[in-house]
């Protein structure tokens, strides 16, 4: 199966207003809150869920979606099993890839950095904040390890309805979140015959940045 030809793929072309410099804000976290809140204003679904890119010690990459939580001056939090396919990555390299994509708004971001662990503290308040059965699920599932059927995560499920009954469930060791403090950061306005406006932000000092125009 093939990929739509250009042609066909031309009824829908990117016509943002487009990006221009004096449109940016001087600090890459307040452009990026602007354009999220936009997002969230649009009425984009899951408009916090963002592509993470990692890579281990033998430097081949690996990519999937998570949920951005928050973000600020410090950077931008998700949280996932330690112990999972990208938890063991990030202990072996730990820098990382985030992308997002609104379409609707004809918009993406890229931004890379290194990774570190928030504080239990930090993942705790996280981790109480879910539903109960998203934090039940967290001590259910080995994240990325294989299992023979669906039964044994019901099986599973089961298990642990039962140990914590109606007991504030605690934190699993194993889970919690990480925050990817920026180096770059990229901010993508597609525009009309794919000339397409992008500017990235290179951190000079923790509160200095460099911005740039590229080239589409």
């Amino acid at each position: 199966m093939g990929v739509p030809h250009d042609r066909a793929a031309s009824a829908y072309d990117h016509l943002g207003k487009g990006l221009r410099r004096s449109d940016l804000d001087p600090n890459p976290i307040r452009q990026f809150a602007n354009w999220f809140t936009a997002a969230i204003e649009a009425g984009i679904r899951d408009v916090n869920a963002m592509s993470l890119a990692t890579a281990g010690a033998d430097a081949r990459p690996s990519v999937r979606i998570v949920l951005l939580k928050s973000f600020d001056q410090d950077g931008f939090i998700f949280f996932t099993n330690y112990d999972s396919a990208k938890g063991k990555q990030l202990k072996a390299n730990p820098y990382a890839a985030l992308g997002f994509y609104w379409i609707e708004l004809d918009r993406q971001i890229r931004i890379t950095g290194k990774v570190q662990k928030t504080s239990r503290k930090e993942s705790e308040a996280y981790f109480h904040s879910r539903p109960v059965g998203s934090q039940l699920g967290a001590w259910v599932s080995r994240q990325s390890t294989v299992i023979d059927a669906r039964r044994v995560l019901d099986a599973r499920m089961a298990e642990m309805t039962e140990r914590f009954g109606n007991k504030r469930i605690p934190l699993p060791p194993h889970w919690g979140g990480y925050r990817l403090k920026p180096d770059i950061i990229e901010f993508w306005q597609g525009r009309l015959n794919r000339l397409h406006d992008r500017f990235r932000y290179t951190r000079l000092g923790d509160d200095s940045w460099q911005i740039d125009r590229l080239a589409p």
